[in-house]
């Protein structure tokens, strides 16, 4: 993976394409400003190799709709310097900022001295979770670095597409349903199951509403943390007519206890997908987040002006 200054060595760098002309040319991507805080993910669950593989895939397309972005990854539950806690991560962002402030003094330059956050930390959490946006609040106070702590990535209609895909790689949704072709295994009830209490469950709900605009079939959501929550959904759902049902996470992954998924699927009675993991709208989320807090509006790549 790069690094915050550039590629890592023995990797080829990517020199920027001439800028063409005309009305129909792409636009100049919009860079991080000058002197931006850092973009700090927060990470819940156990860390893990796949954990860490996951979050630095997202913060990568992040950095890739906003060049110049100063990222870090903090975890939730670290127990080892491999990865470091967030309380770490928002303690060495901003003694960094403070050190980059009194080199350049030191070097006779005038700058102005450094104020309002060091970071803005995005949760990486599809859905509200009280108890884990707790932690994260805990974890920025304890850190005594100044950060802002944005809101969850959803309720979003592109988490509706993230769930779509991940249904649909997993035979259980067709990829476009403007295409004329069918899936044997499609399913024609769709069970949208979160964590985070009832709180979580009204916000998946929401997403569910899209999702089944998309799918054309009904969705329902359910919480994977209340004992007999799914279950009773699949039951709702077979009792008004649906016969071959599916089971998608409205989840990213890290969040997910052990075990969860794999009882609720034998609740439901039925195959499930896979979480939305680092689908490249929840790396477009993180950064959507971070930019509304800073009040700055990135350039889509690749979008043609006209």
């Amino acid at each position: 993976m790069s690094s915050p200054t550039g590629p890592a060595s023995g990797l080829p760098v990517r020199m920027p394409r001439p800028r063409q002309s005309g009305r129909h040319r792409r636009p100049e991507p919009v860079a991080a400003p000058e002197g931006a805080p850092a973009l700090i993910l927060a990470v819940p669950g156990a860390p893990s190799p796949s954990t860490r593989g996951l979050a630095e895939e997202t913060i990568s397309i992040a950095r890739s709709e906003l060049p110049g972005l100063e990222v870090g990854i903090g975890y939730l539950d670290s127990e080892d310097a491999e990865y470091p806690s967030l309380q770490q991560v928002l303690a060495h962002t901003a003694a960094r900022r403070t050190e980059r402030y009194q080199i350049a003094r030191a070097a006779g330059r005038e700058v102005a001295e450094p104020e309002g956050p060091a970071a803005v930390v995005v949760p990486l959490l599809a859905g509200p979770d009280n108890v884990l946006m707790r932690r994260i609040r805990q974890g920025v106070m304890e850190s005594g670095a100044p950060a802002e702590l944005t809101d969850v990535l959803g309720p979003h209609p592109l988490l509706a597409e993230a769930v779509h895909v991940r249904l649909s790689e997993a035979g259980l949704a067709r990829a476009d349903r403007a295409r004329l072709f069918t899936v044997a295994t499609a399913a024609d009830g769709i069970i949208l199951a979160t964590v985070g209490g009832d709180e979580a469950v009204r916000a998946a709900g929401i997403t569910g509403m899209l999702l089944a605009a998309r799918l054309a079939v009904p969705v329902m959501a359910a919480a994977l943390d209340h004992e007999g929550s799914v279950g009773a959904i699949a039951d709702q759902l077979r009792g008004s007519g649906s016969t071959q049902l599916a089971l998608a996470p409205y989840l990213v992954g890290p969040e997910l206890p052990d075990g969860l998924l794999e009882a609720a699927v034998k609740d439901a009675g039925c195959p499930a997908a896979e979480a939305l993991g680092a689908y490249p709208a929840i790396g477009k989320l993180v950064l959507s987040q971070y930019a509304t807090t800073l009040g700055i509006t990135p350039q889509p790549q690749g979008s043609p002006v006209h």
